[in-house]
């Protein structure tokens, strides 16, 4: 049986896995990278989801918030993010017009008159302005924090030093605080949303908080930007530097088995394969980590999301009028007020699947075209990300294949409204994924996107100290999602684990 050496093995290859392993063989450390599909990357990947056309679409994961600069600096990644000029698009209608609530990513006067259309006393502007004011200086505050040990709650409390803003996002029900200050539920809905992206929750749940947290405090802007050349850049970029900083990365690598002693760590590959290693790294959720070392797996919600891929011969027209260049280039929401997100959670909590979904989605296309083919671009073709909220794993269970159908029928029902025509009339090609697909894809545990329940990016004061990446065995460390700190597309927690490890040796 071959035996091999390192000074850490890393379980998984997905973004977070191939950051820490470079920060590690940056540090002189000896490290493998064990995937167990046939390329790395998880659910950072680009590809071909329709082979009749050369279209390279970000299946799972699509926009970059969290992914700190520090991070793309020190490893020297040649990576580019595009801003847009749109933030979000959100049609509705009053009195038997068709409208839309504009909001560009700068304030400007369109989005100033898109508020006062649907509300004339500009009190909702000015509540939404006050609002993420607040946010936008807390998001500053906290954002440096997240690539240090963690802090105690009472600590980062007295550091960001906004305690009314602490109340409502830490400690209150982030549902209580949109209720008080925004009286349009429309208006509510948009703001709801980054509270529900992949989160099965109630705008009362702390879930909802913790999600919108992470949704907002990005490199201290908050800001969600195109990947240029789509996801799959990202990728090959940190695989780029990961081999070129020494990192030994073998796919087709399934881990059968984790073992710890005082002194090492042991994987043993399906293959029979044993390597050891100082240290070891999951990039694999914490359930399916737990699993590999014979333990009992940790509970956690089940993944809420259907994720949709189209590609269009054109953009739909829009009721509204808006220019669909416009609606389509920003985040556009659907069928999103926050009462219909509040009934459509009670709706699917009690096992049925709404007739219409709310949906978001936006068009990569329309800020990055490079990931059409040249033919395609010039034929007009563009791409819909779309998102399907609350349609839980849980629903999925009895019938997959049909239930993605309906899925499918509830969502374009809740776009078409809002249509000219129907969507089907512009599209080429769709691929439905339902959160068992994508557990069976990429093995995010139930489709849970985060990996598990999203953590405040704190310890509690009683807590030891820590990165939050340590487990019950000193010498096994979490570097993906499952991590405090973890969630999105970040590489926070694979940064976190390489510095807890790092640490770690130093004290040896």
């Amino acid at each position: 049986m071959p035996q091999l050496n390192y000074d850490v093995v890393i379980v998984g290859g997905g973004h977070n896995g191939l950051v820490a392993a470079t920060y590690l063989a940056k540090a002189g450390k000896s490290v493998i990278i064990l995937e167990a599909n046939a390329e790395v990357g998880g659910a950072t990947t680009s590809v071909r989801a329709f082979p009749e056309y050369d279209a390279r679409l970000s299946r799972y994961a699509y926009l970059v918030s969290l992914l700190p600069d520090q991070i793309v600096s020190e490893l020297g990644i040649e990576f580019e993010t595009l801003s847009r000029t749109v933030s979000s698009y959100t049609p509705y209608s009053r009195g038997g017009k068709d409208l839309g609530l504009f909001i560009a990513r700068q304030w400007d006067q369109e989005t100033e008159d898109s508020f006062l259309q649907i509300d004339p006393s500009g009190a909702e502007w000015q509540a939404w302005q006050d609002f993420y004011n607040e946010i936008a200086l807390f998001a500053q505050k906290i954002a440096p924090t997240m690539l240090k040990p963690l802090q105690t709650r009472s600590e980062l409390k007295a550091m960001i030093n906004m305690p009314d803003v602490w109340e409502y996002l830490m400690e209150r029900p982030i549902g209580e605080e949109i209720e008080k200050r925004f009286k349009d539920d429309i208006v509510r809905g948009v703001i709801l949303t980054d509270a529900l992206v992949g989160t099965f929750a109630s705008a009362f749940d702390f879930q909802a908080n913790i999600c919108f947290l992470y949704h907002l405090i990005g490199n201290g802007t908050g800001e969600w930007k195109v990947p240029r050349g789509g996801m799959g850049a990202l990728v090959s970029e940190l695989e780029r530097v990961a081999v070129a900083a020494g990192v030994t990365i073998k796919v087709n690598s399934r881990v059968n088995t984790v073992t710890a002693s005082a002194t090492m760590a042991t994987v043993e590959l399906a293959d029979g394969t044993e390597i050891n290693s100082k240290y070891l790294l999951s990039n694999a959720a914490p359930q399916t980590l737990a699993k590999l070392r014979g333990e009992q797996a940790p509970k956690s919600l089940d993944g809420a999301q259907t994720k949709i891929n189209i590609l269009l011969k054109a953009l739909p027209k829009l009721k509204s009028g808006i220019d669909p260049r416009l609606a389509f280039a920003g985040t556009f929401h659907a069928n999103e007020s926050f009462s219909i997100f509040e009934s459509t959670f009670l709706e699917a909590k009690a096992g049925k699947l709404a007739q219409k979904l709310p949906i978001e989605m936006y068009c990569h296309t329309l800020t990055d075209p490079s990931i059409l083919s040249p033919d395609l671009q010039a034929a007009g073709y563009q791409t819909l990300t779309l998102f399907g909220f609350h349609t839980p794993a849980a629903l999925f269970e009895a019938d997959n294949e049909g239930t993605k159908a309906l899925a499918l029928k509830a969502a374009l029902a809740s776009l078409n409204e809002l249509l000219v025509e129907p969507i089907e009339t512009v599209m080429a090609a769709v691929e439905v994924k339902s959160p068992l697909d994508i557990e069976g894809d990429v093995g995010l545990p139930r489709g849970n996107i985060f990996h598990k329940d999203l953590s405040f990016p704190f310890r509690e004061d009683d807590d030891l100290p820590g990165w939050g990446v340590e487990t019950d065995d000193p010498r096994i460390f979490i570097c993906g999602a499952g991590a405090i700190r973890g969630g999105g597309v970040s590489g926070i927690p694979g940064h976190n684990a390489a510095m807890a490890v790092l640490a770690a040796m130093e004290i040896e």
